[in-house]
């Protein structure tokens, strides 16, 4: 999964800050309302991927979009809904990541998969690895998550694994892997290992751990 958040919730429209307001609800009919929960959104996109749920706050996001604690409650029910809302967002912009490289015919099907391991690794350089991945940071804290999250959570990379399967299966169409491969498995593993692959080159500061998980992930399929 990718290392970084997206810039917008969707960059080929990209969400312009709504102009300053009076504090509290926004007026009726106006466009601010959807303007500004996008940008909570986002906000919390951002801190959830830097710092996962426990040290993220809700003040602290929206302090950084410059929106009142009391406007929250207008956007969503609760905390919960919040965070199904950013989970929500955060599949949807990493599967269009995904079918950009999955689904480019232009590639054979396992250089499409170097491609997305050699852009979530860029991604990773890019934000000095100060952002991991959100599904995986929310993994790291399941203890705290309600059964409605972690369930999201886990359909999340569920949706994934099926994207990987697709490319997997393409792969084994255009002979460059075994008709007997498992692409199922071979998916679920690559998730579960790229994980910790992403976890671990946080830790080091250093893109190696990715690079080289890729690197052996796809020797083994090959062999």
């Amino acid at each position: 999964m990718t290392t970084s958040t997206p810039n917008t919730l969707n960059s080929a429209n990209p969400v312009t800050p709504p102009q300053k307001r009076r504090r509290g609800r926004p007026a009726a009919g106006s466009t601010a309302p959807a303007e500004t929960r996008n940008l909570i959104i986002q906000a919390g996109l951002e801190q959830l991927t830097e710092k996962g749920v426990t040290a993220t706050g809700i003040d602290q996001v929206l302090k950084q979009v410059g929106v009142p604690k009391g406007s929250f409650y207008h956007y969503f029910a609760n905390k919960e809904a919040f965070l199904l809302e950013v989970v929500a967002a955060y599949g949807d912009y990493f599967a269009r990541k995904l079918d950009k490289h999955f689904s480019n015919r232009r590639r054979k099907p396992l250089s499409r998969l170097q491609a997305f391991i050699e852009d979530a690794r860029d991604g990773m350089q890019r934000h000095s690895f100060q952002r991991g991945c959100l599904i995986g940071n929310l993994g790291q804290e399941v203890s705290v998550l309600s059964d409605t999250l972690r369930h999201k959570v886990e359909a999340v990379l569920q949706d994934w694994e099926q994207r990987l399967a697709e490319c997997l299966k393409e792969a084994i169409e255009a002979g460059q892997l075994a008709n007997d491969c498992d692409i199922h498995a071979e998916s679920s593993y690559f998730w579960t290992g790229w994980e910790g692959a992403v976890m671990r080159a946080r830790l080091k500061q250093n893109a190696s751990p990715m690079t080289q998980f890729g690197q052996r992930f796809i020797e083994q399929l090959q062999r």
